[in-house]
């Protein structure tokens, strides 16, 4: 191969003189223009900047993130996952097939990878679409919002191991990796607690732990409180529910207790995932 040259070009402007005075007068007009600009923004510094501003509704709910239900919020409202890449899938395993066939450098094979490229860029732009959809109506509707203190990279780690130690359900947990990283929780958090700070709202983030598993009316907490997906009953009182709408009237309740009591959350900690809905919802 020949070695790859860089070649840059420098051209001196020869304006006349009606040009040059137009030139001056642009520059002074930017000039004047980033001043101002300036002045207002000390001006309104010293004011105090801008009013705080007042969220419209006095609502406060409690979200439960899930797989087979992307969110159920505690009065009810579900939202469908949208599943972008699973809709994909297919085409893309496709695409891969056709790019490792191509010759490397080649015409095709710069094709074949930009085929590709636009398919994750629509797989992308869907779920970021979607993702911005559900929490600007959220956002719009309660003033505070209760979310569970998800460790998404704790969540997604590979269960393979080492050769020494190898892991157990690999091929289970690598389609739960799958499922999880599909559903941008990570970006729904970001996006509701930028457009909660825009309208005066607050996301409250609350330790996950037994939110499904625990009964919201005896407050008892049991495995076996939870042995489906779907459904919640207590062994202790009776009480029957949906198990995403228990989990996230649970994290409305903590919520609720750290308005109260101020209890901390720690974002730093090893968070675990229940197995119970976690295996299921791969086969739902």
């Amino acid at each position: 191969m020949g070695m790859i040259r860089r070649q840059a070009y420098k051209y001196e402007l020869l304006p006349d003189g009606d040009q040059r005075c137009r030139m001056r007068r642009f520059a002074g007009s930017c000039r004047f223009v980033f001043n101002k600009a300036l002045a207002l923004q000390k001006q309104r510094y010293e004011r105090g900047e801008m009013e705080e501003p007042l969220h419209p509704s006095d609502s406060m709910v409690g979200i439960d993130m899930g797989i087979v239900r992307f969110a159920t919020l505690s009065d009810g409202t579900v939202f469908e996952p949208l599943n972008s890449f699973k809709r994909q899938e297919l085409r893309l395993a496709k695409a891969q097939r056709a790019l490792s066939r191509k010759r490397k450098f080649g015409n095709n094979c710069k094709k074949a990878k930009a085929k590709l490229q636009r398919l994750h860029t629509r797989i992308a732009d869907a779920r970021r679409d979607y993702l911005h959809k559900a929490t600007s109506t959220i956002s719009k509707n309660h003033a505070i919002v209760c979310i569970e203190d998800l460790q998404v990279r704790n969540l997604s780690k590979s269960a393979a191991g080492s050769s020494e130690k190898p892991g157990r359900n690999v091929r289970v947990k690598s389609g739960l990796n799958r499922l999880i990283l599909n559903q941008g929780w990570f970006e729904f958090r970001r996006q509701l607690e930028y457009k909660q700070a825009w309208r005066g709202g607050l996301v409250i983030a609350v330790p996950p732990g037994n939110t499904s598993r625990t009964c919201p009316a005896c407050r008892q907490v049991s495995a076996d409180n939870r042995r489906t997906q779907a459904r919640f009953a207590c062994v202790m009182c009776g009480f029957e529910e949906n198990a995403d709408r228990v989990g996230a009237i649970n994290v409305l309740a903590a919520g609720h207790a750290v308005i109260a009591c101020g209890e901390p959350v720690q974002s730093d900690r090893s968070a675990k995932q229940e197995p119970t809905e976690a295996t299921q919802a791969i086969f739902a």
